[in-house]
This record gives C-alpha cells, sequence and structure tokens, in this order.
C-alpha cells in the first residue's frame, strides 16, 4: 500500500523581519503522525512560510511517502510553487529552488489553498514556538551569572 501523507504547513514572523518559527502537522489515514514547531531565527513571514513547506517536504521523505496532501494558508506560497506567480525575491527563490528539488522524489504531490481558519494546528506550533524563543530570551536578559558588586556586601 502507498504511504499518502496530508501535510499542513505555516510560517510565522513577528516582525518582517523579527523572530520567526514554523509549524507543520503531518497526518497519515487522519491521525496526526507528527507535530513539529520551532523557531528559524529572524526572517520574513515568507521566508518562514518556504522553511515550513521544506520541512514538510524533508520529513515526508523521511517517512517514506509516495504521494503527499501539502496544505498552506500562505497564497504566496502557493501561487510561486503552481508557476501562477514568478519567484523575484533572491532569498525566496533559493528557497523555492530547494522546495522543487525536495518534490521531485515523489510520485504525486498535490498542494492546496487553505483557509487560515483550516490551519490552526500549524499556526499554533509556529506562534508557540516563537512565545517559548522569547521567554528564553527575557529570562537571560534577568540572569546575568555571578553576582553584582552591591551585593557582595
Amino acid at each position: 500500500m502507498k504511504k499518502v501523507l496530508e501535510i499542513f504547513t505555516d510560517g510565522a514572523s513577528w516582525g518582517n523581519p523579527g523572530l520567526a518559527a514554523i509549524g507543520v502537522v503531518i497526518r497519515e489515514n487522519g491521525h496526526v503522525i507528527k507535530r513539529i514547531g520551532k523557531t528559524i531565527g529572524e526572517a520574513t513571514n515568507n521566508v518562514a512560510e518556504y522553511k515550513a513547506m521544506i520541512c514538510a517536504l524533508q520529513e515526508a521523505k523521511a517517512l517514506k511517502a509516495q504521494k503527499i496532501k501539502l496544505l498552506t494558508d500562505s497564497e504566496l506560497l502557493f501561487n510561486q510553487l503552481i508557476g501562477h506567480y514568478q519567484v523575484k525575491n533572491e532569498s525566496l527563490k533559493t528557497l523555492f529552488d530547494k522546495a522543487q528539488a525536495l518534490g521531485k522524489p515523489f510520485k504525486h504531490i498535490e498542494i492546496k489553498l487553505i483557509p487560515r481558519e483550516q490551519n490552526k494546528e500549524a499556526d499554533q506550533l509556529a506562534t508557540k514556538a516563537i512565545k517559548k524563543e522569547q521567554t528564553k530570551v527575557v529570562a537571560s536578559v534577568f540572569y546575568t551569572g555571578e553576582e553584582s558588586p552591591s551585593s557582595a556586601g
């Protein structure tokens, strides 16, 4: 039986560019088999969307899928990948080329543009990763690892 995966992807950026993250939800036969939410450093929202798609393709390959259905709420990403929009931005062109190359080994890829409401889980994974990273940054500001001269007594 051929392995078919349904993969929801989302990228988020707080600031444009700003702290960015990806969210990926992979389903097989209607059941979630993998969730990914991780920060990717500073990036634009469009870069985050592409990196989420690239991560999804890499995971699908690792899971030995033959057919994949990619679902995104990014109009730009969707229209560039299906050839309706040109990729003019150089950093996006590099990511576009990588996504195209990663997609080649699959027997069948379907990409679908979905409303944001249908992509909530991937969005929440990306948002949660950004919030977690922000908490780490704030915590490190308050901890220096040594006592200040005034507290030495």
